[in-house]
Parts: structure tokens; sequence; C-alpha cells
């Protein structure tokens, strides 16, 4: 694009924009008057032969055009700002930045929250986007692409160079049961498990998982009754039926449950399961990427 004309200044208006959805808001946070923000949009919309941002009763809205543009700007700004900025002089105190996670649900459920914790006490002005998926595969596409800056999951399928990791924790499986059922009585037995129906949890919408892996390794198979796409609901069914369900055990743990089902440890030889924290190698020397990178670390060591 040719920028001559173009005030880059535009660009942190829009970005502001983007992340408020209102002119006063967006002002205030780029430091500059309200009828400056709305001289900045009015000569981005001719920048961009675009209106960009259409009026709601829910603010202002972006147009596809704006939402197209608006990732490539905000990474811009995060890369500029890492460029001009030294070492010494990175402060997350004093920062307003942002960053996107890709996560799944699961360390939705046992990481973020501490790790929200920790920026909130050291980094007020950051801000986190966090991108959802499913495929562990994809979540390298989306490195590839910059749409995230850093991934928690378990390891891809295929290792590639330019993706750099680091182990943050495992976890183990348990294998959920009502208190009141024979197994939470007399221990699970592989019979009992095998003659039990089953809830299996695939965000990929699959109708085998890891157990059924180890199973078929053993020539056996097990009855699924239910597969759920995440972990929400699974303690609550279990609690209202007789099924059982093996998960992972830091899933529970930061569950609600009212004591109507336990935790076993199911009768097969399953692996723990690794998480890991990723990152693309061109970000690899971003001082504000290495601090955020170690903040993660340190509130994953809580769980090693």
């Amino acid at each position: 694009m040719d920028f001559r004309g173009l005030d880059l200044n535009l660009l942190v208006a829009f970005d502001a924009l983007m992340e408020e959805r209102n002119v006063t808001r967006a002002a205030t946070r780029a430091a500059v008057s309200q009828p400056a923000m709305s001289a900045a949009l009015s000569r981005l919309r001719t920048h961009f032969a675009d209106p960009l941002f259409i009026r709601s009763a829910a603010g202002l809205l972006p147009t596809a055009r704006a939402k197209e543009i608006g990732l490539h700007v905000a990474k811009a700004l995060n890369e500029l700002t890492n460029l001009l900025v030294t070492d010494e002089q990175f402060s997350p105190q004093n920062r307003t930045m942002s960053f996107t996670l890709g996560m799944s649900e699961y360390p939705m459920m046992v990481l973020l929250p501490s790790i929200m914790k920790a920026i909130n006490q050291q980094a007020p002005g950051v801000t986190i986007h966090v991108q959802a998926y499913v495929d562990r595969d994809e979540a390298v596409a989306m490195l590839d692409s910059g749409k995230i800056d850093l991934v928690i999951g378990i390891p891809p399928t295929q290792a590639e160079n330019r993706i750099l990791s680091t182990p943050l924790f495992s976890d183990e499986f348990v294998t959920l049961v009502r208190s009141d059922s024979e197994a939470a009585r007399s221990g699970m037995t592989l019979d009992r498990y095998l003659s039990m129906s089953h809830i299996l949890v695939s965000p990929e919408g699959n109708h085998y998982g890891q157990v059924d892996e180890r199973l078929r390794e053993m020539g056996l198979t097990r009855e699924l009754r239910l597969t759920l796409p995440t972990m929400s609901a699974v303690a609550r069914v279990v609690q209202q039926t007789n099924y059982i369900a093996t998960v992972l055990k830091r899933s529970v743990v930061v569950s609600e449950t009212d004591g109507s089902i336990v935790m076993l440890s199911p009768p097969l030889d399953m692996p723990e399961i690794p998480v890991h924290l990723f990152w693309h190698r061109r970000s690899n020397d971003s001082s504000a990427q290495q601090w955020l990178r170690k903040l993660i670390c340190a509130q994953s060591s809580e769980l090693m």
C-alpha cells in the first residue's frame, strides 16, 4: 500500500476505534480530543474508500473492510512499538498493548484465570484476546498467518522448525463416576469399566478418543452414549445418569461439583498429556512476547 499522504497516527486512531467501537472512548484511548478522532475517522474513510464503521445502537460496527485490515493494523503497531522500544525501556506496568492467544477449552479452564490475575497485577494496560481453535495443527497455521501471537495446548502432530515451544505442565486422566455407584464403592475394574455407558469429550467432533485408541490396542471397545464438544456439561450429566467420563484431571478440579461425583483412576494404562507454549520463530526476540512467555511459564509452574 502507498503510505504517501497517510499520517501513520491515523492507524493508531483506527486501532483505538476497533477496540472501543466508540469515538469518545477511542479518543481517550489514543490520547486525542474527540474532534480530532472524528477528523481521523473521516480521513481514514477517504483513504480506504470505505465507511469502515457504521453507527448502530450497539456502537460503531466495523465493516467487512475494517475487519479485514484491523488485525494487520494491530499487529503492525505492536511490531513498530517493539522496534522503537529497546529491551531496557520495556516496562509492562506502563504499556498499553494487546496480545492474541490461541487456546482450546482445557487451558482456558485450567490456566487462563491465573494468567489474567498476573497480568492484572503486573500490566494493567495489557489486553488479551483469546482465539479458540479445535485442531492442534490449525494452531500452527494461525501462528504462521499472524492471527495469534502464542498458543497454549498440546503439541502439533508434526514438529516444525519455525514453531518454537517450551513445556508448561502435564495432566493425567481420571474417570468420573457417581458417588453412589458400585464403582465408587468397590473400585473400578476393567470389566466394570467396559460394562458402563461412557461420555466422550471431543472438541473435534470425533466419535473416538485416546481411551478408545488404547482399548483398540487391547482388542476391546466401550459403549459411547454421549459425545460432547466441551467439558461444561460433563459433571452434570454424570450426576444425573449412570454414565461415566474419562477426562483430564485438572479440568475436573476447577469445575464446580457438589460431592455427588468422584474421581477414580481408569483401569487402563493411559499416558499423561503434555501442555506446551508455542510461538513463531519470527517473534522469538520480541521483548514484549518474551515478557508474556515468562509470565505464562511462571503461572504454569504452579501446576507442575
